[in-house]
């Protein structure tokens, strides 16, 4: 029986076939289907040329989700919460988005101020019951939604994470007058303090959830069809995996379901070919996704956001930046060039895909300079014209006043610096020197420049793991399940029991335990990791500490922060600290896939072919590799480009290459 992972990017649908019996790996790339991601997955499923009953596994990165909050074609949503609390989610935080642009709008809300719906109830901080709720009147609400052809419900009480009932309540009204409505709890999407983040977490649930149930729905009754009796799995963004009917319920934890996917796959291949300590560049056709790898492990974070919505749930901390091979270069305001974030996308995609596009691109740039081929169908479907690449990289470069090779490079240049500035804000603005790690970089387009934002930053080292143009999906297949807990109750972490933090987690333990049971996962393959939210007393905002399981002290705690503290801000102070929340996170380890050792062979590799590539404005002949025919030992001098299904490697002057046991490529200065 085989195992597949389906991941969908803006650009291409990747697909990774795993055969657990011969270890063999199968990959396709084909179109995206923006307007129904569900005919590229089929597609790429008949691609593979495998039955869908054969599979025994599927894992599935999508982003319908994320298209639906930054498109604005959700739901009609509603939202019920406590009176005179009306106004959470148009006044926000408050925050000037603009800084210097004193007329500068707020971004709009999901819904407009008339569809939020004020309720007699109020909860006090601490979960006791100040004014009851007003069942009747949530009833009237209930009517009136139900004529006025609603879709999706939020209901965002006051305090409701220290206490559910009257959510829990109101929701057993709405469901009895709204049976076919979405209905969404802020206690169950985000149990936590902070009302803002919190209403507009379990708001953006509710506006998602009724396109991500017909996608879900649509492509399980068509996967069923072509006869896949196998479970459907969906990436989320915290790294793990969930049933396809968690997801229905909860579509906004797959936010960053594909990116996520890739991290997991860098961590993992990262620490088996002894890079522990490194930088993930995942760079598709539409954006770069960047993530910081310490001691072989991700950060996390709960301070992601979506468009303009905060998404306050548990998520790996990946920094994302509008510049992928899709990207088109234009004059900005002032004559200035810019690259990205507005993107060719899938359709009509860069010029040189045929498919309508004028306006250049980085992969039109690419092609122009010799960098990308032509020999192979990209996708394995898409022939690249070069004379309409170059066409339109010459009417910017008339319009700038440059000839068409610098046009070109200076394009891939201003893709470097702002991947190189994406990377700076996970690494050197945390007081990380970057040029200590290895870039690990993947995507259809992150091979292709990785050597160049390299240079940027200073770094040394770059590894090109096996199946980079697929690596994400590759990713959906290593990911574990998991689950993550939260409980928030502030308190002066001197005058806090160790019994009581013992206590909490626990509890949040044995709910780990028992959803991961449920889930089919026996204790010896489960693992658990302790966290807790704090602060100095005074401040608004807070790190994430992990703990030991059975921690020992308090004061281990308090060392434990300001160690963390003083890492991040560069000193600790001599102040209390309080707990606001904590956390665990569980995971059912499950069976990965195993990635075939290269050979030992000769190290005189020989080159398929040669051809004119420009590099610093100097036209060279340059060998060009087939990856699948290198092995390990075939150390190489640049330039050099090595092509494979899906990607492509370019190793300028100044740098050498080697593929080692693993498969992967390692790029290093000279």
């Amino acid at each position: 029986m085989l195992w597949l992972g389906a991941d969908v990017g803006g650009s291409f649908t990747d697909l990774v076939l795993f055969d657990p019996e011969t270890d063999r790996l199968s990959v396709l790339k084909t179109p995206s289907t923006p307007s129904n991601q569900a005919d590229g997955v089929l597609a790429g499923i008949r691609g593979l040329g495998v039955a869908p009953g054969a599979l025994a596994r599927m894992a599935h990165g999508t982003t319908v989700a994320t298209n639906t909050a930054l498109e604005r074609d959700g739901a009609r949503l509603a939202v019920l919460t406590t009176a005179g609390h009306r106004d959470v989610l148009v006044v926000g935080r408050g925050n000037r988005m603009a800084m210097y642009n004193i007329k500068a709008r707020p971004p709009q809300p999901l819904m407009p101020r008339s569809q939020c719906f004020e309720v007699n109830e109020r909860l006090r901080a601490d979960g006791s019951v100040l004014r009851p709720l007003d069942v009747a009147q949530v009833d009237a609400i209930a009517a009136h939604l139900a004529e006025q052809g609603f879709e999706a419900v939020a209901v965002c009480f006051l305090h409701a994470y220290a206490n559910p009932e009257h959510e829990q309540r109101c929701a057993q009204v709405l469901a009895r007058r709204l049976p076919a409505h979405v209905v969404t709890l802020s206690a169950e999407v985000l149990p936590e303090f902070r009302e803002y983040e919190r209403f507009s977490t379990t708001a953006l649930n509710a506006y998602v959830a009724p396109r991500m149930r017909r996608y879900l729905r649509q492509l399980g009754s068509r996967l069923a069809k072509a006869g896949m009796a196998a479970p459907l799995t969906i990436m989320t963004s915290n790294g793990g995996s969930l049933p396809v009917d968690r997801i229905a319920a909860m579509p906004v934890l797959s936010m960053l379901s594909g990116p996520a996917a890739g991290v997991i796959a860098a961590a993992h291949v990262g620490s088996i070919a002894g890079y522990r300590d490194l930088i993930s560049c995942d760079m598709g056709g539409t954006s770069t996704d960047v993530c910081l790898v310490q001691a072989g492990e991700y950060g996390m974070t709960t301070e992601g956001r979506v468009g303009a919505f905060p998404i306050k749930i548990r998520q790996i901390d990946i920094n994302s930046v509008g510049v992928g091979g899709g990207s088109i270069a234009a004059l900005a305001g002032g004559g200035f060039l810019s690259v990205g974030p507005r993107s060719a996308g899938a359709v009509p995609g860069p010029c040189c895909y045929g498919r309508g596009g004028v306006e250049p691109t980085v992969t039109d740039a690419n092609l122009v300079l010799g960098r990308l081929g032509i020999a192979r169908p990209l996708g394995g479907e898409i022939t690249l014209d070069r004379a309409a690449a170059a066409a339109a990289i010459a009417e910017l470069a008339r319009r700038v006043g440059l000839p068409v090779g610098e046009m070109a490079e200076g394009i891939l240049r201003i893709a470097a610096a702002a991947l190189a500035a994406a990377i700076k804000e996970v690494s050197v603005m945390r007081g990380i020197d970057p040029r200590a790690f290895a870039l690990l970089a993947f995507g259809g387009a992150g091979p292709m420049h990785a050597a160049a934002v390299a240079d940027e930053l200073g770094m040394r080292t770059v590894v090109v793991p096996p199946l980079p143009g697929n690596f994400s999906a590759l990713g959906l297949l290593i990911a574990d399940v998991r689950r993550d807990f939260v409980r928030s109750k502030i308190s002066p972490t001197a005058r806090t029991p160790i019994e009581d933090v013992h206590a909490a987690v626990t509890a949040l333990m044995r709910a780990g335990e028992a959803e991961l049971a449920a889930a089919g996962f026996a204790v010896h393959r489960c693992r658990f990791a302790a966290s807790l939210d704090m602060r100095y007393a005074g401040q608004s905002f807070e790190l994430s500490v992990p703990i030991a399981m059975d921690v020992a002290s308090v004061d281990e705690i308090e060392r434990a922060f300001a160690r963390i503290y003083a890492a991040r801000y560069g000193a600790a102070r001599e102040a209390a600290t309080e707990i606001v929340s904590y956390r665990l996170a569980a995971w059912g380890l499950c069976e990965k896939p195993r990635l075939p050792a290269m050979a030992e062979a000769d190290r005189r590799a020989k080159p398929e072919t040669t051809r004119t590539a420009v590099f610093d404005g100097r036209a060279l002949q340059v060998r060009v590799f087939d990856r699948d025919r290198m092995a390990r030992g075939a150390s190489l001098a640049g330039p050099v480009l090595i092509e494979e299904a899906g990607s492509t490697t370019v190793v300028p002057p100044d740098w050498q290459v080697e593929p080692d046991a693993l498969g992967c490529l390692v790029l290093r200065r000279s």
